[in-house]
């Protein structure tokens, strides 16, 4: 398994922010196991830390922006995709402003400084969400069609068509992270139309912006007036150029795909606020940021909710698989007949599940069955058998809370020991067979190593409102 990660050192590097304009300094710092990622702007009396996470996303005009309250970070997209892209797991990123610098338009500034503070693996193991299911998220006024498949890998394909002859269709995918992140994506810039320009820039937006930190595309004629204009927007000591190849001031481009592989970098960090790294391939055609986020919220309502869903499954510790605690946030029967104390083994591969039963002369059914000389009834120690394999069976599946395990048949119950007050019983069972919805287990029950039972039994998985 692939431990967490964190930083060396604590790193800084100064600059102005792209929408707000603020001179900011941003650093990076190691932070423990299992903290994630946190945001702490420095320049506010009161240290609040806001995890990029979606449930912190308050605005999504041109960027990514979260909050508290009133206190703001815009424009995270970049960091997230750098932290994301080199597999750090856990840090703090502290701000002196409300947005990072954005040097260059890309996360390559952030990649390097974080290269420089170097990267130190912890001794947690780090938690991946591997998709089950399908998940999508749609746009069709905007042409927007995101969605994410299972895989066992991290798996990005992006396609934008802007409809723009300097553009035309683009595509690009990202196949190894620790391959082709550094080299192949952190460098992409962000870009924007020029007709964006302007009412970008009347809207309080792109203050910090220059042809430095941006590629800006000529979607149309550009007048005398217009270039002055623009001289103002960027603050330049001269009018900038119409561009021969359809970018203005001719800027040269990184990649042929630039604008695509920007794209998709801003996708690895804004699908980071899911809170955990996921194992899908994505097929993302003309995504934004108010689209990723979508998407990435629907993703992680199915992590918190196979998360939580897996607090009842294999989850050793003490000793145990289920406590009697957890055993009843799951089993339907109550006193007097859940016939299992707790679960200490339960192996998918092998469909094998160990579960106890402490027998005390406390048991109801010793008041009336051999009261002289107690014997616990043979058709107890079935029931109990039923129970384990049952509970091995809901186990199986993604979501318990709907089904109900019902046994349909018994044959060849053998009882060789009878069981007393003070035993142990240990139920050993199996699931050997599977036709349709019918399920075969070959189950055996022990005292002190010594089987004093056994059974085939079949069950069937229905709904629990049946």
């Amino acid at each position: 398994m692939a431990k967490q990660r964190t930083l060396k050192k604590s790193v800084s590097f100064s600059g102005i922010g792209l929408h707000t304009g603020n001179s900011s300094t941003i650093t990076f710092n190691p932070s423990p196991e299992d903290y994630g990622y946190k945001f702490v702007r420095t320049d506010l009396a009161e240290s609040i830390e806001i995890p990029a996470l979606t449930d912190y996303v308050v605005d999504l005009s041109r960027g990514t922006t979260l909050g508290i309250g009133d206190v703001r970070v815009h424009t995270v997209e970049h960091v997230l995709a750098a932290l994301a892209g080199m597999r750090i797991d856990n840090c703090r990123i502290e701000l002196s402003a409300n947005e990072p610098p954005v040097i260059d338009g890309s996360s390559l500034p952030y990649v390097e400084a974080i290269m420089d503070a170097g990267i130190v693996e912890q001794e947690a193991e780090r938690e991946y969400f591997y998709l089950k299911e399908t998940a999508r998220y749609t746009n069709e006024e905007k042409g927007v069609d995101l969605v994410a498949l299972p895989t066992d890998d991290y798996r990005l394909t992006v396609m934008v068509d802007y409809y723009n002859p300097a553009l035309g269709s683009q595509h690009t995918g990202l196949f190894d992270l620790d391959k082709e992140f550094v080299s192949e994506f952190a460098p992409a810039r962000t870009f924007c139309f020029l007709t964006e320009v302007e009412m970008l820039y009347e809207n309080g937006l792109i203050k910090g912006g220059n042809l430095d930190s941006a590629i800006v595309i000529e979607d149309k004629e550009i007048s005398d007036e217009s270039l002055e204009y623009l001289k103002k927007i960027f603050n330049l000591a001269q009018a900038p150029k119409r561009g021969d190849s359809g970018i203005l001031n001719n800027t040269e481009l990184r990649y042929k795909n630039e604008p695509a592989r920007h794209k998709l970098l801003d996708m690895l960090g804004d699908l980071a606020l899911i809170g955990v790294p996921i194992k899908a391939q994505i097929l993302a055609a003309r995504p934004g940021h108010a689209s990723n986020f979508e998407f990435a919220k629907k993703i992680r309502a199915l992590y918190l909710k196979d998360k939580e869903l897996n607090k009842y499954k294999v989850n050793k510790k003490d000793g145990y698989i289920f406590d009697i605690y957890e055993l009843m946030k799951v089993m339907p029967h109550r006193y007097p007949f859940l016939m299992i104390d707790r679960i200490t083994e339960l192996d998918k591969e092998t469909n094998r599940i160990i579960g106890y039963k402490n027998v005390t002369i406390n048991e109801p059914f010793f008041t009336g069955h051999f009261p002289e000389n107690p014997v616990m009834p043979g058709v107890l120690i079935l029931e109990g058998m039923a129970q384990t394999g049952g509970l091995l069976l809901l186990n199986s599946l993604e979501d318990m809370s709907g089904k109900l395990a019902m046994f349909m048949a018994i044959d060849n119950a053998k009882f060789r020991v009878p069981v007393i007050p003070g035993d142990q019983l240990v139920f050993d069972v199996r699931q050997v067979a599977k036709r349709f919805n019918a399920y075969s287990f070959e189950a055996k029950a022990y005292v002190n190593g010594k089987l004093v039972a056994q059974a085939e039994l079949k069950a069937a998985l229905v709904d629990r409102e049946l």
